[in-house]
């Protein structure tokens, strides 16, 4: 099965609405915590909560999809996340604000596991790795977007924010049910027990979700706080620090596409990994570091943001070809996602722990581990065919 570049861009799309949804915790923290008297721990675990779902049932979310199908999946979690979103509104404290963002993340989840399983089926294979490296961007141009609209905060107020993103989501939900009719993919003749044991007793899979948790990690802790050091670093108004936040994660879409490019000419994913992963552990020092001026501490940003863009494209390429057969590619990206919700759950609540406790300097520290975690896991992927054994064989995996 094949599409269009506008259905290509509607799925891509998916992502980058939900995307909305990370970003604007860190956009409206300050807000956040103004009104609902929230500390910063606290507030760590606004940006984390949206992940506590994904971090426990992402390859569930996965099995299910390959039952229930990928274009449900996708629909249901645009509303999904308008529910959590509508609920996040209205919360009056922490507890239920909270509850709401885990709502948000199941949604969200739903949406990155279906989308890249949709759009590996209409895409022809030598076109895979531009279209997987176009799909990376969801993110960090989702957050953009999101952090763009800083002059707007204080016009809706997070609530506002809330409810307007709550109502996209639900009209966006509307558009991709009726515009993707008659888009399916092949459900796999066994049940799910199966395709769990097939996938979770290889290695592949298990390597991709600890890199995607030691990225996401690493990057949510350094990013979700970022309005907030960028204001004391540079000295400059909300509303500015979040608009050079936005630039910052922007650089990470160009990584994502640069990327693609350099997996369509041959570059080692692990290498590409590598350098990913290095580059998150010695800018790391100079976004965290006193000494180093605040111009130089965004430089810093804007370099780990682009560098490390090349990381979730070799993972979105890669999971394919590490799952054991194509039609069970929905529960290797369940588990994949799964490793980087637990990196967006425990990157920002760790963040805010050791900040609050040690200050910002600590987050050095804690990037430059999960990076060399990163880099570690990078060296043990398998080589191409290592995991074939028996059975149906997937297509060769990425060295």
């Amino acid at each position: 099965m094949t599409g269009g570049r506008g259905t290509t861009g509607l799925i891509v799309g998916a992502g980058i609405v939900s995307a909305f949804q990370v970003g604007k915790a860190p956009l409206a923290l300050e807000a956040v915590r103004a009104d609902l008297g929230l500390s910063l721990a606290a507030a760590g675990w606004l940006l984390s909560a949206f992940a506590i779902v994904g971090a426990v049932a992402g390859m569930a979310i996965g099995l299910a999809a390959g039952r229930a199908g990928m274009r449900r999946l996708a629909v249901g979690g645009l509303l999904l996340q308008a529910l959590g979103s509508a609920i996040g509104a209205g919360a009056g404290g922490a507890p239920l604000l909270l509850a709401s963002r885990a709502i948000e993340g199941l949604g969200f989840l739903a949406v990155v596991v279906a989308a890249p399983a949709l759009l590996a089926a209409i895409t022809p294979a030598p076109r895979a790795g531009r279209v997987f490296a176009l799909w990376s961007t969801f993110m960090p141009v989702g957050m953009t977007i999101i952090l763009a609209a800083a002059p707007l905060l204080p016009v809706l107020g997070w609530r506002g924010l809330w409810l307007g993103n709550a109502a996209l989501l639900a009209g966006y939900a509307l558009v991709v049910a009726l515009r993707t009719k008659g888009l399916s993919l092949p459900l796999p003749p066994e049940g799910m027990g199966a395709d769990a044991r097939e996938t979770l007793g290889r290695r592949g899979p298990w390597l991709l979700a600890g890199l995607f948790a030691a990225f996401c990690m690493g990057f949510f802790a350094a990013f979700g706080f970022l309005p907030t050091i960028l204001g004391e670093r540079l000295a400059v108004a909300p509303a500015a620090a979040s608009l050079l936040t936005a630039l910052a994660i922007l650089a990470s879409a160009g990584g994502n596409l640069v990327c693609g490019r350099l997996i369509a000419r041959g570059w080692s994913r692990r290498g590409l990994l590598v350098i990913g992963f290095a580059a998150m552990a010695v800018c790391g020092i100079g976004i965290f570091t006193p000494s180093m001026p605040g111009a130089g501490a965004y430089v810093s940003c804007l370099m780990f943001s682009a560098i490390s863009g090349l990381i979730p494209v070799v993972l979105f390429d890669a999971a394919p070809h590490y799952a054991p057969r194509a039609d069970r590619a929905g529960a290797t990206m369940g588990l994949l996602m799964q490793g980087n919700n637990l990196g967006l759950l425990v990157g920002p609540a760790a963040a805010g722990l050791l900040a609050g406790s040690l200050g910002w300097p600590s987050l050095a520290a804690l990037v430059a581990v999960v990076a060399l975690a990163g880099i570690a896991l990078a060296a043990m992927l398998p080589p191409r065919r290592a995991e074939l054994s028996g059975g149906a064989k997937p297509s060769a995996a990425p060295s």
